[in-house]
């Protein structure tokens, strides 16, 4: 990888799409600079077919991207630009192989239950792919999320709809509080670098491995944990029975994308929770059709006309939902519920939008209700809690004046629970699971029920110290007190908190507030000084990263999509991550309805900013400068004039902002003193594009109202693509013209 290039990841969805009509622009902008920009494909289309080479054609075969830029992030060099992807659920993932296979790729089907050796290859090959596949082999360093200053300069200008709170709201969050993963989490600390083994004792003295050998190092956090499947069945029958009876909506908020093994199979005890008689009757039944309620009530659904029972079935659900208290939905219209899809309802993004709707979700009227949102594990359950109970008191947030929440999240080397997915099983029988060391010493010992979830954790030394030094930099940049969200009441954040205090001694923190609080307590402190318009740096692990960074940026700026997300690599590299907003299904589904893709390219620009300045500073390529800081000037522009993709057709859509921009850029960049041969040459695309402003918008406008058709869901067209995404025959010529 040279000194000079910078690389695009190619994923899924409305990031995937805006890159077609976007990346022509960087592409042409960089080369004046001699900066390279070169794609590498991490969508799960290329990630399943790069899974089976063997059984694919030449033509057909792709690199192994992902693997090449796990590699990459190890370098000093290394530059990346990581757009949003998906974090495929098995629904997901079943939908991308058959659109593949209906293309011509020999991939095998997705088995549930492998029964042979080839089944059972690929089902492995395929858990690889599932959920985030991606972010712990990208994520070689921590995380630093905050709002840019443009950001939220035009947050504040123009503050987005906050919906009213009521002092009587009844939306509460209900969380288990004990048998769960936090209650009953053990921890420790490896004295020495060897391996650990996990193996389950049944209570009949079989021992079935589960995972090992696995390596670890000194000075290393691990821990275990068992939510109890007993103690869950029972949590969720009262709360259906209380949504009942207070007469709100029933809500379950999981992360069945990145927790992908244990949070499917929570979800399917939801769904038999919610069926309880339906379960009863028919559970043999749907299990031998293969329809698993860990996939969905949508799934089940789907798969009930193939069956002689399907409709007594359907009717037995049906009957059930209209007895239970109402569900909340995600498409009231459509009849989709909040137990139709595991990847639905994603709890990082499902909560903030609730609160920032008067605490409400949509009911199957299409009304707004109040809604009792369940979130099973306590760990982080509180948060929100917290942040309900400041609404119902003092109201909603006021995005004019209130401050804000930046995050520097410990994630790198796949650290805590997202990094749990290969050592989380579900429990097939009575017994006791045992963690060995190589050593021969028990590490943990834990008593199990046939149906729990155990899982086990890793967090290293070096990403825990690089962690905390990154919260005093960020501290000391700002001047905003730092505040760690560890519970020492938990048994991981107690070890953690060791490791913190340890690791600030050795800094200079002279004249800093760094505080470590219970993550409610911290929640209830940032509340009230961004209530004051005063910033506070949460510092939080892994989850917590992902959760905050959603909650408090849709608080105050609308969406988590424009966050600057960098990530400081551990071996002096740079990630660059276009915001949190995930890849937008629903802006594909109108694209291919009526031609407008509504997906908001800011974190793209943001990110491309951050990498253009990281470029300048590591190889110092001063064009790369003028390029970051020109850019930074025009994102401004374009959100001060109002260029960013409008809601309606009519408007601007993503292709549209993306014209703007390059305007707006060459504009800057004609104007720049520093460097006089690139004034020059955008001075001269400048005013073309300004004389052409009229025709281009035009003609980006006149596609709008038709469906397209782009080849594919999870594998589009690339040809299409680029019809669609680049309508405007005047903006390509102008583009042309630069090089």
């Amino acid at each position: 990888m040279a000194d000079s290039t910078i690389i695009y990841t190619h994923t899924d969805e409305a990031p995937a799409l805006a890159t077609y009509s976007l990346l022509p622009v960087i592409t042409a902008y960089a080369a004046k600079a001699g900066v390279e920009m070169t794609t590498r494909d991490i969508s799960l289309a290329g990630r399943i077919i790069a899974s089976f080479p063997e059984r694919l054609t030449a033509e057909q075969q792709i690199a192994d991207d992902l693997a090449e830029l796990g590699q990459a992030v190890q370098h000093p060099e290394a530059n990346i630009i990581k757009l949003p992807n998906i974090s495929a659920s098995i629904p997901q993932l079943k939908a991308a192989i058959e659109e593949l296979r209906s293309k011509g790729y020999d991939l095998p089907e997705y088995p549930d239950d492998p029964s042979t050796d080839d089944e059972r290859d690929a089902q492995a090959r395929y858990k690889r792919v599932l959920g985030s596949a991606v972010n712990p082999v990208l994520r070689e360093g921590n995380s630093d999320r905050r709002a840019p200053t443009s950001v939220k300069h035009y947050a504040q200008t123009h503050p987005h709809r906050m919906g009213a709170w009521s002092a009587e709201s009844k939306t509460n969050v209900m969380t288990m509080g004990a048998d769960d993963f936090r209650s009953t989490e053990q921890s420790t600390i490896i004295a020495a670098p060897g391996s650990l083994s996990v193996e389950l004792v049944a209570a009949d003295g079989t021992i079935t491995a589960l995972r090992g050998p696995i390596p670890v190092l000194e000075g290393e956090v691990v821990d275990a944990a068992v939510l109890r499947a007993a103690a869950l069945d029972r949590f969720l029958a009262a709360q259906i029975a209380r949504a009942k009876d207070e007469g709100v909506l029933f809500s379950v908020h999981l992360k069945a994308t990145m927790m992908k093994v244990s949070d499917p199979i929570i979800f399917g005890h939801v769904v038999r929770a919610f069926l309880p008689k339906t379960f009863a009757a028919y559970s043999d039944v749907l299990a031998a059709a293969g329809l698993s309620a860990n996939n969905g009530l949508g799934a089940i659904l789907d798969g009930l006309a193939a069956l002689p029972e399907g409709e007594a079935i359907r009717s037995s659900i049906e009957s059930e939902i209209a007895a239970g208290p109402a569900l909340a939905m995600v498409d009231s219209d459509r009849g989709i519920t909040n137990l139709h899809v595991p990847s639905d309802v994603i709890v990082d993004a499902s909560m903030p939008a609730m609160i920032r709707t008067s605490g409400h979700m949509w009911g199957p009227d299409g009304l707004e209700a109040d809604t009792l949102a369940v979130i099973p594990d306590s760990s982080y359950a509180g948060v929100y809690q917290t942040v309900i109970e400041d609404c119902r008191a003092n109201g909603a947030f006021d995005p004019a004046t209130m401050g804000s929440v930046p995050n520097v999240g410990l994630m790198a080397q796949a650290a805590e629970e997202y990094g749990s997915h290969d050592k989380t099983f579900e429990i097939p029988a009575d017994g006791t699971v045992k963690v060995t060391a190589d050593t021969g010493e028990v590490v943990f010992e834990i008593p199990v029920a046939g149906g729990d979830i155990f899982r086990m954790c890793q967090a290293k030394d070096i990403p825990i110290r690089d962690w905390v030094k990154l919260a005093v930099q960020r501290a000391r940049a700002t001047g905003d007190p730092a505040v760690f969200w560890l519970d020492a009441g938990r048994a991981h954040d107690a070890n953690l908190i060791a490791k913190v205090e340890s690791t600030l001694a050795q800094l200079d923190t002279d004249g800093l507030t760094i505080e470590i609080l219970p993550p409610a307590d911290a929640t209830a402190l940032s509340l009230e000084r961004i209530r004051r318009g005063l910033n506070t740096i949460s510092v939080t692990g892994n989850v917590l990263r992902d959760y905050l960074t959603d909650l408090f940026p849709i608080m105050e700026l609308g969406t988590s999509a424009k966050m600057l997300s960098i990530v400081p690599l551990l071996n002096g590299g740079g990630l660059f991550e276009t915001g949190a907003g995930g890849s937008a299904p629903k802006h594909v589904q109108q694209l291919l309805k009526e031609d407008y893709l509504r997906w908001d390219s800011l974190g793209e620009f943001l990110a491309l900013a951050a990498s253009f300045e990281h470029l300048a500073t590591t190889t110092d390529n001063a064009r790369a400068q003028v390029l970051a800081d020109t850019l930074d000037r025009a994102t401004g522009t374009l959100l001060n004039e109002d260029r960013s993709p409008s809601r309606k057709l009519g408007g601007i859509d993503n292709r549209g902002s993306h014209f703007y921009l390059a305007l707006y850029w060459a504009q800057e960049l004609a104007a720049q003193t520093d460097d006089a041969e690139l004034a020059a040459s955008f001075g001269a695309l400048a005013a073309r594009l300004e004389d052409e402003e009229a025709t281009i918008v035009s003609e980006l406008v006149a596609v709008q109202g038709a469906p397209v058709d782009i080849g594919g869901y999870y594998l589009p067209d690339p040809t299409l693509v680029v019809d669609v995404m680049r309508p405007s025959a005047t903006f390509n010529a102008a583009l042309a013209s630069l090089n």
